[in-house]
C-alpha cells in the first residue's frame, strides 16, 4: 500500500501531466498549422508574435519531458519500492516495465533541448530540424505519459 503523501504526489503529478499535454498540443497546433519551413525560421526575428508561439512550443515540449522523466517516473518507481536512481537508470527501468519504448530515443529527444534553445540564434537549419523532430515525436512523450498514468491509476485506485 502506498503512503498517503506519495499517493497525493502521484495525483498531483497526474493532473500536471494531463495539463501539460493539453498545453503542448495547443502550442503544436498553433506552430505547425501550416508547413514549418526554413523561411519561417529565418523570419522569426521579424515575426515576434509567431516567435513567441515557437518559444511556447519549445517550453511546453521541454516541460513535459521534465515532468515525465524527472518527477512522475521517479515518484512512480518509488511507489513501487524501487530505490531512487539517476535518470538514465530510471529510463532503463521504465523500458523494462514496458512503459517506454526506448530509453535511447528518450535521451535523443532530451538532447533536442539544447538544439532548440541554443542553436535557435545560431543555425536556422539545425533549429528547424530540431523543432521538426520534436514535433514529430510528441507521440513518444504522450505514449510514455499514458503508460505512466495508467500505472499510476492502477496504484492509486
Amino acid at each position: 500500500m502506498i503512503r498517503l503523501k506519495l499517493k497525493t504526489d502521484l495525483h498531483f503529478l497526474k493532473r500536471v501531466t494531463l495539463k501539460e499535454i493539453e498545453h503542448l498540443d495547443f502550442a503544436a497546433l498553433t506552430v505547425f498549422k501550416k508547413p514549418f519551413t526554413i523561411e519561417i525560421v529565418r523570419s522569426l526575428d521579424e515575426n515576434k508574435a509567431f516567435a513567441m508561439d515557437v518559444e511556447a512550443f519549445i517550453s511546453r515540449f521541454c516541460r513535459l519531458q521534465d515532468t515525465l522523466g524527472d518527477k512522475l517516473l521517479p515518484a512512480l518507481l518509488k511507489s513501487l519500492g524501487e530505490p531512487e536512481k539517476a535518470l538514465l537508470i530510471n529510463l532503463d527501468k521504465a523500458e523494462k516495465y514496458g512503459w517506454l519504448a526506448s530509453s535511447d530515443q528518450w535521451i535523443a529527444l532530451r538532447q533536442l533541448r539544447n538544439l532548440m534553445i541554443h542553436e535557435y540564434v545560431e543555425d536556422p537549419e539545425v533549429f528547424l530540424d530540431a523543432l521538426t523532430t520534436a514535433y514529430n515525436n510528441i507521440g513518444v512523450l504522450k505514449q510514455f505519459a499514458k503508460s505512466l498514468l495508467n500505472q499510476v491509476d492502477e496504484l492509486i485506485n
